[in-house]
């Protein structure tokens, strides 16, 4: 287990970085760390629409949504989302929204 440090703050992390109290330790100071490391500007509504989704799912099935899935809630094309978050919406939305790394095709 790892510790990761922003602000001020520890955050225990797995082996890739992903929040393992996800729910308990998400925040705004967890936000602009994953937004610094994966290279994202300002966080715009459109971000926090993806990352609304994605907590919201997985609040109510335990998982990270198929992308398909994450599409159709967001109303935003897989290209899109993309552009959003470059590394993917599974490596880095999952990771900004605080979700264990997700283990299928997100």
């Amino acid at each position: 287990m790892a510790t990761i440090e922003h602000n001020g703050k520890s955050y225990e992390v797995d082996e890739d970085g992903f929040l393992l109290n996800g729910s308990e330790s998400w925040d705004d100071n967890w936000v602009s760390y994953v937004k610094g490391v994966e290279g994202i500007g300002d966080l715009t509504e459109e971000h926090k629409k993806v990352i609304d989704a994605l907590q919201e799912y997985y609040k109510k099935n335990g998982i990270a949504p198929m992308v398909r899935i994450l599409s159709k809630t967001t109303g935003f094309p897989l290209k899109r989302i993309y552009e959003l978050f470059p590394s993917g919406p599974g490596k880095g939305a999952c990771k900004m929204a605080g979700l264990p790394k997700p283990t299928g095709c997100v």
